[in-house]
């Protein structure tokens, strides 16, 4: 028998190589309590991802598109976080719908370092999600509480400091994982019984993290509720229109407000109370499913966040328009159908300037509002502000 062959058999049976073995075997065997899924769960899970995930893609990708496309766009510090939110929910659409297919539908069994890798791509995703809604919140209650100075206190320069402030500790944050904040694959204290080689102690300091961040969404669309209720009184007082229209107004932005804030808390509340509870108590297989559910909610959530700050501004809208008529243009000359595209593009234009005029729905005023206004203007009524500023 070689030397080699001695070698080997010697390592085989030297109780290190069997305790490297055993190690490993549990490692990759605790990964099965984590497989809480039946066969049509997994069905609709997978369901639910490969929809909602290349459709949030998708609107996020043509969201950054059009601001990129726009040198006006680009320097409103507005739109530099309605970017950064895209930019989050497409990173978002990418890491949580691959890493949760692979995890929960094909049941891949992957190691430390890489499990921990994908599960720091999905959290720096959705912090970096919340946190630029957080950013949009404090922008627009800026706005509104500091008409006359918020040129100068929000320069496109503190917005890119920012940005990158807050894509800096999101990244931190979220690989402390991967760089040794771990346990080990047993589902004893302190793991997460809903995430491998996760600690309970970092899950409750993310939990917190992101609860606080949360609060101050709803704290700020609050103070922004009840500046542009004084601000539309104090402005009527002077000009004195009905108390009808003064009502309606506020009953508008209301509605408005409080879409945004039920979509948000509604789809992160139910994913982060299962995360609370694991921290405290052990989960049983049928709320490991149920948390299973209620994750994919965030990723819905960022699916509807382009529909509800990007595409409801209406400059951005214009320029989405303009760029379909030009890809209408110059498909057509291709194709001999210029004039009907010319057509065309001039119905989008003119669909444009008549949303413009008859639009006066609380959620554009209000964007409208954020998105610059002259001092001179100031006196106006809240409608006026909104339709004034979009010309600038």
């Amino acid at each position: 028998m070689s030397c080699e062959k001695c070698n080997l058999l010697f390592d085989m049976y030297h109780p290190s190589f069997h305790s490297h073995i055993a190690s490993a075997n549990e490692s990759f065997g605790g990964l099965d309590r984590y497989h809480v899924l039946t066969e049509p769960e997994r069905k609709a899970i997978g369901s639910i991802c490969l929809l909602a995930g290349p459709i949030t893609l998708l609107e996020n990708v043509l969201v950054l598109g059009v601001i990129s496309s726009s040198a006006m766009l680009r320097q409103r510090p507005s739109y530099l976080f309605i970017a950064s939110l895209a930019l989050a929910d497409a990173l978002a659409s990418c890491f949580f719908t691959t890493s949760f297919l692979d995890f929960h539908l094909f049941q891949r069994r992957d190691g430390p370092a890489a499990y921990l890798f994908k599960l720091g791509g999905v959290t720096m995703s959705f912090t970096g999600s919340v946190g630029s809604l957080l950013l949009t919140a404090l922008d627009r209650y800026l706005c509104i509480s500091q008409v006359s100075n918020y040129k100068v206190l929000m320069t496109r320069q503190r917005a890119l400091l920012g940005m990158l402030s807050l894509w800096t500790v999101t990244t931190i944050i979220s690989f402390l994982p991967l760089m040794g904040w771990r346990c080990p694959t047993e589902r004893s204290s302190p793991c997460s019984h809903l995430f491998p080689y996760v600690d309970h102690r970092y899950m409750a300091c993310w939990v917190s993290f992101i609860l606080v961040v949360l609060l101050l969404i709803v704290v700020s669309y609050a103070l922004i509720l009840w500046k542009a209720h004084q601000h539309e009184a104090s402005v009527n007082r002077s000009q004195g229109p009905s108390v009808t229209q003064r009502m309606r107004m506020d009953i508008h932005l209301a509605r408005t407000l409080s879409l945004i804030l039920v979509i948000m808390v509604g789809c992160w509340l139910p994913a982060l109370s299962f995360m609370l509870t694991d921290v405290s108590v052990s989960l049983s297989h049928d709320q490991q499913r149920a948390f299973a559910f209620c994750s994919t909610l965030c990723l819905v959530n960022s699916s509807v966040n382009p529909l509800l700050y990007a595409l409801r501004c209406r400059e951005l809208r214009a320029v989405l328009c303009r760029m379909l008529g030009r890809l209408c243009v110059s498909w057509g000359s291709g194709n001999g159908s210029g004039g009907q595209c010319k057509g065309e593009r001039s119905s989008y234009s003119l669909a444009v300037d008549n949303e413009e005029r008859t639009s006066r729905d609380a959620g554009a005023t209000l964007q409208s509002v954020c998105e610059g206004m002259d001092q001179t203007q100031h006196n106006n009524t809240t409608e006026q502000l909104g339709s004034q500023c979009d010309r600038h």
